[in-house]
């Protein structure tokens, strides 16, 4: 009798271990997520490219440790560090056809849509969330280093929209008013970049090219504007060199306009205003990146013929 209690006093005591260990590794849990919640790592879309192409952080393997010791605000792309940048950024510079250096900006890169996501990280824990605005940022260090002088939207369109009160439908009201104001400050602006994403499925936005896969790309152009065949002209340009070059990448151009659609897009705003869609949600930061390369090659070809 005396052994038989024994041994249940012995099994209770491994019970109550059992379950002491179980409720500290819960509680380690939860610590941990309310230390990370109050750090609030953040790393916005500019700080991110920036490091990347730096090259001081090239084929670093403690880049993320580094970038997060620095306390920069983090909000996208992780699968983005281990790219060598550099070497895929093209040079589109002719010996027949000089380009001329910019002093002034030239091209001007927004999104009507700031907040379209591609396929969010695995990294949960830094909040990284890749959307449309990475696309801006590897734009503009293409274009920059290749003599055209480019210049980001930073400012919210949410923050326009909440202000006047206006829902998610005037987005294209709130970008305007973006436009309206970078020209008076920036009157060498030439071209404008309205970049977004498509909301189809992953077969829908992908393509694979030479062993390599990369975001679909669709442009949307609006006809009921005065520009309309001006900046036709432009995005036919733009998309026969991908045609050329990146057979299949392009969906081509598809207009919009009639009773009951926007039919605009600010393309009103100057004869070189395109709208370009790059994937999909779906789509990972490697293929938008692939994507952004490709159009920046083939952009840059369209605008110095």
């Amino acid at each position: 009798m005396k052994k038989k209690f024994i041994t249940k006093k012995l099994k209770s005591k491994k019970k109550i271990k059992v379950f002491f260990v179980i409720f500290m590794f819960f509680i380690g849990i939860f610590i941990s997520y309310k230390n990370l919640e109050k750090s609030k790592i953040e790393i916005t879309d500019k700080d991110l490219i920036e490091m990347v192409v730096s090259n001081s952080f090239n084929n670093d393997n403690n880049f993320l440790e580094k970038l997060v010791n620095q306390s920069l605000k983090v909000s996208n792309p992780i699968k983005l560090l281990n790219k060598n940048y550099q070497k895929y950024i093209p040079n589109v510079k002719y010996e027949e056809k000089t380009v001329k250096e910019e002093e002034s900006p030239l091209i001007y890169i927004y999104n009507s849509h700031q907040t379209e996501e591609y396929q969010s990280s695995t990294y949960a824990e830094f909040s990284i969330n890749p959307t449309v605005v990475m696309n801006d940022y590897i734009l503009e260090d293409i274009f920059n280093k290749n003599g055209y002088k480019t210049l980001v939207e930073e400012r919210s369109i949410k923050e326009v929209l909440n202000n006047n009160k206006w829902k998610y439908v005037n987005s294209y009201k709130a970008s305007r008013i973006f436009l309206e104001d970078v020209i008076v400050k920036n009157p060498s602006l030439k071209y404008f970049i309205d970049v977004h994403r498509d909301s189809l499925k992953r077969d829908k936005t992908t393509i694979t090219i030479d062993g390599k896969d990369y975001a679909k790309i669709i442009f949307l152009i609006g006809t009921d504007n005065s520009n309309y065949h001006s900046n036709l002209d432009l995005t036919e340009r733009i998309n026969n060199k991908l045609n050329e070059y990146y057979p299949g990448l392009s969906k081509g151009i598809y207009k919009k306009g009639g009773e009951g659609v926007n039919g605009v897009y600010n393309q009103d705003f100057s004869p070189n205003t395109i709208l370009v869609e790059m994937g999909g949600y779906e789509n990972t930061t490697n293929e938008v990146l692939n994507t952004s390369i490709a159009f920046s090659r083939c952009f840059m070809e369209a605008i110095n013929e």
